[in-house]
């Protein structure tokens, strides 16, 4: 380890440093906090000018995270929301959290990160550590962002520092904050892990550090494909089941009660989120470019993403078997977002579905506690607000249609006025089946 690299390590150690945050979304929010409250000062960057208006108001824009949150990062002298490029200069550490979507063809879209790389580039100084956090295929930290910080005509691993280190947030889940998740190291080479390794080691609970930043980029898709293929496996059994009229949810409660080799998954109406839908195809584009091929999880691709198109098959049936048409009906959507109790529709199948509906000349309205207005999506531009889930709304709807399971919902209510309950969630379990007037239709 060099006197740059030393130094840089006691800085570190001490938490006499300043950690600059490139994306403050739902990664780089919650990640700020974890720095700040660690010791280090922050200087949270980012492009949106109304991101930062809101958080010198102490106004949350991202609502699961609560009002607490977002006050304690206006009241800490040691954060600074900014979004211009030169307060970057004064970090330590530049750690970019941006977004790894895919392109029309599915393809890895890398302009978000070499696009925040060239922004670290402008303002790179001798002494100072950059990690990517955003998922992506193995190689990306080294040979993509590598040369562009290298032109600069700093040596790498000896002026400045690389490493790779995954985010694991769980928007929503309670008990896994972003200073609990354990953390992944890797750097392009020893000296780059180790003095990531000294600075998550400070921010998170648990932090384990790996050979490469190779390492940790392959760990993250494997954790992301892990849970792809074992959703794609019980969608296929729902369909398999249900036209054997056997329930997939209870067969999952069945096998859950074998205390070892079994993990429960549960089938829904698509994937949803920032990762699980992504992140298998950035490995598969690789493989390609390798001249191999990935067709187990291409495969449960294949199965996950024609989830929307059977939901609409099964709402075309129940309506069916109520003598109407999918055309011309009234379709209610209850939840929006990709999961449950957030506020977050990134990728949500609730995008497809309604378009699917509209498509097919359904009426289609959508309540969702955490999003009243529609956002703006990449492929789709739906111009909903949320409506008021009220029993006149409920009985006037064709079909409730269940995406997201919500815990805000009145499902008892739900279940009172509806004539009609599709559930792809199986959220109408909550209500006793003595006190159900809806037909429900499982999905």
């Amino acid at each position: 380890m060099n006197a740059i690299a030393a130094d840089l390590l006691k800085k570190f150690e001490s938490k006499n440093a300043t950690i600059a945050i490139v994306g403050l979304g739902y990664v780089g929010l919650p990640l700020s906090h974890a720095v700040l409250h660690a010791g280090y000062k922050v200087v949270g960057f980012d492009i949106d000018q109304k991101k930062i208006d809101n958080l010198r108001a102490g106004k949350p824009y991202i609502h699961h995270l609560g009002q607490e949150f977002f006050t304690y990062l206006q009241n800490n002298p040691g954060f600074l929301g900014t979004t211009d490029p030169k307060d970057l200069q004064k970090a330590d550490a530049i750690l970019l959290c941006v977004p790894t979507p895919l392109g029309k063809h599915k393809e890895p879209d890398l302009s978000f990160v070499l696009d925040s790389t060239r922004l670290a580039a402008k303002v790179l100084r001798k002494g100072q550590l950059v990690v990517l956090e955003s998922t992506t295929y193995p190689g990306t930290t080294r040979d993509e962002m590598g040369p562009i910080l290298d032109a600069t005509g700093l040596k790498r691993n000896e002026d400045y520092f690389l490493a790779y280190s995954p985010e694991r947030e769980d928007p929503g889940s309670a008990g896994f904050s972003a200073a609990i998740i354990p953390k992944l190291v890797g750097g392009t080479d020893q000296v780059s892990g180790q003095l990531a390794q000294a600075l998550y080691s400070r921010v998170v609970k648990e932090s384990h550090l790996v050979s490469s930043a190779e390492v940790a980029e392959t760990a993250k898709l494997l954790e992301n494909i892990f849970r792809a293929v074992n959703i794609a496996l019980v969608n296929e059994m729902k369909t398999l089941l249900t036209d054997m009229d056997i329930d997939v949810w209870e067969v999952i409660k069945a096998a859950s009660t074998k205390p070892f080799g079994f993990m429960p998954f549960y089938p829904g109406p698509g994937l949803g989120g920032h990762c699980i839908p992504i992140d298998p195809f950035y490995l598969t584009w690789q493989a390609k470019a390798i001249g191999r091929s990935t067709r187990f999880i291409e495969l449960a691709g294949e199965v996950n993403t024609a989830m929307p198109h059977y939901v609409i098959e099964r709402t075309q049936g129940a309506l069916n078997d109520d003598e109407r048409s999918l055309k011309g009906s009234k379709v209610l959507v209850i939840g929006v977002a990709y999961k449950k109790n957030i506020d977050d529709s990134r990728e949500s199948p609730s995008a497809e579905i309604i378009e699917l509906l509209r498509d097919r000349g359904v009426e289609v309205t959508y309540h969702d506690p955490h999003i009243p207005v529609y956002p703006s999506m990449r492929n789709y531009r739906i111009d909903l607000r949320s409506v008021e889930l009220t029993p006149k709304v409920l009985s006037e709807s064709d079909c409730v249609l269940i995406l997201t399971d919500h815990d805000a919902v009145d499902y008892t209510q739900l279940a009172q006025h509806a004539k009609l309950v599709v559930d792809t969630r199986n959220a109408m379990e909550r209500v006793p089946a003595g006190s159900r007037k809806a037909r429900v239709v499982k999905s």
